[in-house]
């Protein structure tokens, strides 16, 4: 159970601490969790494997949070607060929904899906429900709010399971279980079909440069639906992925997962940070990682500096469209891979295990990171050029990799950087007491490796 905190809200926690950074990076907690999957279901690094090189089955059902709008004013919210077109967006369709404060800063990002003419569900973590949940209760549109936490909040099941299907087979084991009956499915179109006559839906989308659908339907059947894609992919390579391997797909998809959300200072969100409770992931989560500021706005990104202006639309009236308007054509900063020097990488592992005296920071494997917003300083020179905010190892790429947001004079594949790693002066015992390193890192396409789905766009697991 959580200890009572000195505050009730976000607007309370500012205060009380006089600058959110010093809240955030004083917070023990520790990275967002992936509740109700098994840590490995064979090894993390076959697990890895198997959504580039067969097929892979990722569940969604129990980390992330939904939230079910409904109601005639459902597309009037959704253009007020979102900077994505909503004039064309019939039910079985899917889009990004993209939400900037109104600086033009993100606040955050998730997926929302049409199910039924007046039903809309998001989904995505915390941050994205919050927002677009605040508004649909305290706005005036006429829309109602079902959330639906995720298994470490909520009480009894989900109301839906939700499986990733995601490789080069996937395409193959979708037909077998099918029957050969799978509709045609476009680019984030939401199909209906039947596995062994049990209904089901699924969205057309990728991962990791792979090709693959998010099957979905009520919880009752998910068990029974698991087994029978394990059953059919067993000469496919079919590999179930746990809890340990799940996050790393972030950073072979390039989707930054958790930035700060941009709601910390901006005086028309005073509203927003008093509706958020000291429950809320905003509120108590951790700040780690070698880049330190006392400026919260140091923290935040622009949906066009993380590759979102293709879908930003002018045409309508959204909360941040002035600033955005001002920036979209001339990002300052760029979102890249970056991949570890591998003597440098063998250094950081070795010296964290056996070095006694000048260990460096563990890099917990596959996910590096240590904290729920994690932003480790980029350097070329003495210059700070930008952060990393997610590291994994890679059993792909067979590297380690850091997916960043950096200034575009240096964001050219092949440039050479440096990334700390480590944090410096750490107070909480959550980390160990280390000896910061400076790791040579190179510039690589985000995401790394190729799409290989037709649209040119993908989604990695949430």
């Amino acid at each position: 159970m959580m200890k009572q905190l000195p505050f009730n809200n976000l607007e309370e926690m500012i205060n009380t601490s006089g600058n959110p950074v010093f809240a955030l990076r004083g917070s023990q907690i520790g990275p967002f969790p992936f509740p109700g999957v098994a840590p490995e279901y064979t090894n993390w690094r076959d697990e890895q494997r198997a959504w580039q090189e067969a097929v892979a089955i990722l569940n969604l059902s129990h980390h992330e949070t939904d939230v079910y709008i409904s109601g005639p004013d459902a597309i009037k919210l959704f253009s007020r607060i979102g900077a994505n077109r909503f004039d064309n967006f019939p039910v079985n369709r899917a889009k990004q929904l993209c939400c900037c404060n109104p600086d033009g800063f993100l606040i955050a990002d998730g997926i929302l899906f049409h199910l039924e003419e007046d039903l809309y569900r998001v989904a995505g973590t915390p941050m994205i429900c919050n927002y677009v949940q605040y508004h649909a209760e305290t706005g005036g549109y006429d829309v109602s709010a079902d959330r639906e936490d995720n298994s470490l909040l909520r009480e009894g099941p989900p109301r839906l399971f939700m499986y990733q299907i995601q490789g080069p087979n996937a395409l193959e084991l979708m037909r077998r279980v099918t029957d050969g009956e799978m509709p045609d499915i476009g680019f984030f179109h939401i199909g209906n079909f039947s596995i062994k006559d049990i209904p089901v839906r699924a969205l057309r989308h990728g991962m990791a440069g792979s090709p693959g659908f998010e099957v979905f339907g009520d919880w009752s059947n998910g068990e029974k639906i698991m087994d029978l894609l394990v059953e059919a992919g067993q000469d496919l390579g079919v590999r179930k992925v746990g809890s340990l391997a799940y996050p790393t797909t972030s950073v072979e998809s390039a989707w930054l997962a958790l930035p700060i959300p941009a709601i910390y200072d901006h005086p028309d969100l005073q509203g927003y940070r008093q509706w958020l409770t000291a429950r809320n992931p905003e509120v108590i989560a951790s700040l780690g990682g070698s880049f330190v500021s006392d400026n919260i706005q140091d923290y935040y990104v622009r949906p066009e500096e993380l590759g979102y202006a293709r879908f930003i639309d002018f045409n309508h009236d959204f909360i941040g469209k002035d600033a955005l308007l001002g920036s979209i054509d001339s990002p300052a900063r760029k979102k890249v891979t970056l991949v570890w020097n591998k003597d440098d990488a063998a250094e950081v592992l070795s010296s964290s295990l056996l070095d006694e005296e000048t260990n460096a920071k563990f890099p917990t494997l596959p996910l590096c990171v240590y904290s729920m917003f994690q932003y480790d300083t980029v350097m070329q020179g003495n210059r700070q050029v930008g952060f990393a905010q997610y590291t994994i190892n890679s059993a792909n790429a067979r590297a380690f990799l850091s997916l960043a947001v950096i200034d575009v004079a240096v964001s050219e594949p092949g440039t050479e950087l440096t990334l700390l790693w480590g944090e410096p002066d750490t107070k909480r015992p959550t980390v160990e007491s280390h000896v910061m390193r400076k790791v040579r890192v190179t510039v690589a396409p985000a995401p790394f490796y190729e799409k290989k789905i037709a649209q040119g766009n993908s989604w990695p697991a949430r």
